[in-house]
């Protein structure tokens, strides 16, 4: 069974063509015009072991928000689109990543029901072309397309890369948990009301 996407979204902001399987390797190409957010796509491909490539042009005159933000949202939409009926997945995924002096943690649930919750110390200054707020706002636009219920905390601090990747590292292995087939469920959808 492919469980695979490609999506492409153009507005008047921001031009983004993505592909994902979510049974790969962490091959492929990002290119944002971001290089934060490529960073942290690279880290998600890895950790998450899938195969991703995301080729992305927006309005980064203005900034980076609208690309960051639609990057986010088309990632999402390809989530939902591979994981088709949700049959015979896991459901849910967590994981807890150190990286030196920080640690952060991520709980997904691919419930159906978008939710994003953060806690803990999160970063307030830009790190890298990355404005404070928008690793946060990567990860909810992720989670209200691909319909995720996603808790991501920051349990330790420290250097403000350090923090953020530890994030985008959790929620890269609990999607890859969370998505994983699991051969207890007898190719079921795993909920007790036969559908996410």
């Amino acid at each position: 069974m492919s469980r695979t996407a490609e999506i492409t979204r153009t507005t008047g902001e921001t031009d983004i063509a993505l592909s994902l399987d979510l049974d790969g390797t962490g091959a492929g190409d990002r290119a944002t015009g971001v290089g934060f957010l490529d960073h942290l796509l690279d880290a998600l491909a890895r950790h998450g072991r899938l195969n991703l490539d995301v080729r992305a042009s927006g309005d980064l005159e203005t900034g980076p928000h609208h690309t960051v933000e639609d990057a986010g949202l088309v990632l999402g939409q390809a989530f939902d689109e591979a994981l088709g009926d949700r049959a015979g997945i896991a459901r849910f995924g967590s994981a807890v990543v150190p990286m030196d002096e920080a640690r952060a943690s991520a709980a997904i649930d691919i419930s159906g029901r978008p939710l994003t919750v953060f806690e803990g110390p999160w970063p307030e200054r830009a790190v890298g072309d990355l404005e404070p707020d928008l690793p946060q706002e990567f990860l909810r636009a992720l989670a209200s397309t691909a319909k995720l219920t996603l808790h991501v905390c920051v349990e330790a601090g420290g250097n403000d890369h350090h923090v953020i990747e530890a994030a985008f590292k959790a929620v890269a292995l609990a999607l890859r948990r969370a998505v994983a087939i699991d051969p207890t469920t007898g190719g079921a959808v795993p909920s007790t009301k036969g559908l996410l």
